[in-house]
């Protein structure tokens, strides 16, 4: 079993004709993920890598019968395209385009909270499960088919850490970049629900950073329902007071969403906090170790 996504998973490829639809494309076909259509208005009947192009999402999905999409749109087409997924009926949309408009973002995710349709992203490196569905822009060579899931606000950190993970053979379940940006799909409280629903995930990594409060609510969540072990990274304990850092998710303000505020929460929820992202592969070997909790 895998969260999300596995061998069998259907992807169509909006933007698929732009560069980074087509270079993307090549290296989810090299992985091995079902990609059964491409989608550019006004180019359809071409092929990329083999895959047939179409107009419309609709076209597509009648034709293959897909039921996720991955967006490589410029920012600005995001919305349009996202909503020409949704009416179609994709069951889940990954976008990865980042420097969608804000206000874009918002009326993404509140028309998928509505239809309750999954989004991944934006601005994010997408999800894989090892072995079976890479869908977004993951390096496929450095995973491996396991039993520890992962989630980030970082894709770099996401790649550093499942590098490391595989260098020591802990292979992973499922790894979903959820996106750096204020306004996201599926947050760290929806996937870890998923990691703690799916039998073969053993223990769950989970990668966050200063700005928002997102990974204080987590460790409330962790504290009343998530059952399995649990280890979390903070990216950002070093930034500059009053500085801007990186994602635009990275905003401090009223004393919340810095790194000690984020940690001392996990670690209330009894989750333990590597200081630095090496650290996790040992906190890691310690947990899988023992047994779960039931």
């Amino acid at each position: 079993m895998a969260v999300l996504v596995n061998k069998e998973t259907k992807i169509i490829i909006q933007g698929i004709t732009g560069n980074m639809g087509k270079t993307h494309t090549g290296h989810m076909l090299k992985y091995g993920t079902k990609i059964t259509a491409g989608v550019t208005p006004g180019k359809g009947g071409q092929e990329v890598h083999g895959v047939k192009v179409y107009d419309t999402v609709k076209e597509a999905k009648d034709k293959t019968g897909a039921t996720a999409s991955c967006i490589f749109v410029p920012g600005y087409f995001v919305l349009d395209a996202v909503y020409e997924a949704f009416d179609a009926g994709m069951e889940l949309v990954v976008i990865i385009t980042e420097g969608i408009p804000p206000h874009d973002e918002v009326k993404i995710i509140r028309r998928a909270n509505e239809l309750k349709i999954k989004v991944i992203g934006p601005n994010c490196p997408g999800i894989i499960t090892p072995g079976e569905c890479l869908i977004g822009i993951h390096p496929g060579i450095i995973y491996k088919p396991g039993k520890i899931g992962m989630l980030s606000r970082s894709g770099t950190l996401t790649y550093e850490v499942a590098l490391a993970l595989t260098n020591a053979n802990i292979g992973q379940s499922t790894c979903i970049g959820i996106g750096g940006d204020p306004v996201i799909g599926l947050g760290f409280n929806e996937c870890l629900k998923l990691f703690n629903d799916d039998k073969n995930t053993e223990a769950i990594v989970l990668i966050g950073e200063i700005g928002g409060t997102a990974e204080e609510e987590t460790a409330e969540l962790i504290k009343k329902e998530i059952k399995k072990p649990v280890v979390a990274y903070i990216a950002g304990r070093t930034a500059p007071s009053g500085k801007r850092m990186g994602h635009a998710g990275a905003i401090i303000s009223g004393g919340k969403g810095t790194a000690e505020s984020k940690v001392k929460a996990f670690r209330d929820a009894n989750v333990q906090v590597a200081d630095i992202p090496s650290q996790i592969v040992d906190l890691i070997k310690k947990i899988i170790k023992e047994p779960m909790k039931v």
